[in-house]
Formats: C-alpha cells, structure tokens, sequence
C-alpha cells in the first residue's frame, strides 16, 4: 500500500497534483496581481492627466490676470497723461507725447486680439490716433503691432499706420480717409466697406494684400483679375 500510494505522489510533492494543477493555482493570483498593477497605472496616468490641466488651466489663467492688469495699468498711465500732463494739446515733439506713444506700442505688442482690440477702442474714443481739426494724430501707431485685431468700424482718419502690422485684422466699415499705409502689412485682413480709401490706393500703399478682402467685398486677387493683372505682376504693388 506504501508503495502506491508513494507511487501516487508527484515530484511536487503533492499526492495527485501535476504541474499545470501547480502553475494553475499561481497563474490566477499572479494575474489578479497584474490586473492590480494596471489599474493602479491607469488610475496615476488619469490623475497624472487631470493635474496637468489643472496646472494648465491656472497658467492660463494667470496669464489671462496679467494681460488684464497690465491693461489696466496702461488704461490708468494714459489717463494720468491726459488729465495730468496735458497730452491732449502737447507739443508734437513733447516727452509726454513720446511716452504715450511707447506705452501705445509696448501694450499692442504683448496682448492677445481682444485686448489689442479694446486698445484700439480707447484710443480710437478718446481721439488720439486720427486727424482731429486738421491736426496730425497725437499717437502715431507707426509699426503697431496690430494683427488680428478687431478694429470695427473705427475713425482712422489720417492715423498713421505707416509699416504697421495688420495681418488679419478685421477694418470692416473703418474710416480710412487720408490714413497713411505706405509699408503696412494688411495680408488677409478684412477691409469690406471701408470707407475714405480705394482698392488702389491699398494697392498702392500696402506691403501685402495676399488673401485680404477688399472694400468692395472681393478677395485682393480676385480684385486683380477684375483688373486683368496678376498677383505679384510688374503693375502690382502688392506682393
């Protein structure tokens, strides 16, 4: 009887056991234990995932709280230059007028287009940046950094727009009579129904026109084929 049953034993150990009964009976702890590891990745990779968007959504925010406040600081400096310092009726050539003009730049320079835009709206209200009584404007916006900007219907009237950037800018119903764009760049802004200049004299004056709608509603080249020239042609001022 100790014979069969020692003949019953397996190498294992264990009486009636082989080894797929053995692997079997780790497999199955073994998985649980790589299910666990799994889930406990997946779980730190969301949680991985969630904090990085919070963190972006605070940069973001923060971000959005200075462009806010240095808004706010550069609406309270040019406020202080007109009712303190008499930035109104200055001298062409005055520090006042030279420091209202950076500032002007440095603001346009560093914010998004909304905040460009509401620039705009300030100094375009407050009559700083157009001829007014047949005087030069009091702001030159000289090389402004003024791309994709939503400039709607503002009074530019003899502004000085000489070199500036206003690549995808919106000047739709702007008033342009006498405003000088001799360099600036209007590559695909939006010019339909602007009023006090033609599409020739934009052609004549812009650095490029490429994709921007013209006043009377056409693209810059569809408006040279109505002309019967070609983009970049010898007759062309634009590029």
């Amino acid at each position: 009887m100790l014979a069969i049953a020692g003949a019953r034993r397996s190498w294992t150990g264990f009486q009636g056991k082989t080894v797929w009964d053995f692997l079997q009976l780790l497999i199955v702890p073994l998985m649980l234990v790589a299910i666990g590891l799994v889930f406990a990745l997946q779980q730190d990779a969301r949680q991985q995932r969630v904090e990085d968007q919070r963190a972006d959504a605070e940069r973001k925010l923060a971000a959005q709280r200075a462009q806010d406040e240095a808004l706010q600081a550069y609406f309270d400096q040019m406020n202080t230059l007109l009712l303190e310092h008499n930035l109104r009726h200055s001298e062409e050539d005055s520090g006042v007028r030279t420091l209202a003009r950076a500032r002007t730049l440095t603001v346009l320079g560093r914010r998004d287009p909304s905040r460009k835009s509401a620039v705009m709206q300030f100094l375009a209200e407050a009559d700083l940046v157009q001829r007014v009584d047949g005087k030069e404007p009091i702001i030159s916006l000289r090389e402004a950094d003024l791309s994709d900007a939503t400039l709607f219907m503002p009074n530019l009237s003899g502004a000085n727009l000489r070199f500036a950037y206003l690549s995808d800018a919106d000047l739709g119903d702007a008033y342009l009579s006498g405003a000088d764009l001799r360099g600036a760049n209007l590559r695909g802004a939006n010019l339909s129904d602007a009023q006090g200049i033609t599409s020739e004299e934009l052609d004549q004056q812009a650095t490029s026109l490429k994709g921007a709608t013209m006043p009377n509603g056409q693209k810059y080249e569809d408006w040279l084929k109505s002309k019967g020239r070609v983009e970049g042609g010898e007759d062309s001022g634009s590029s």
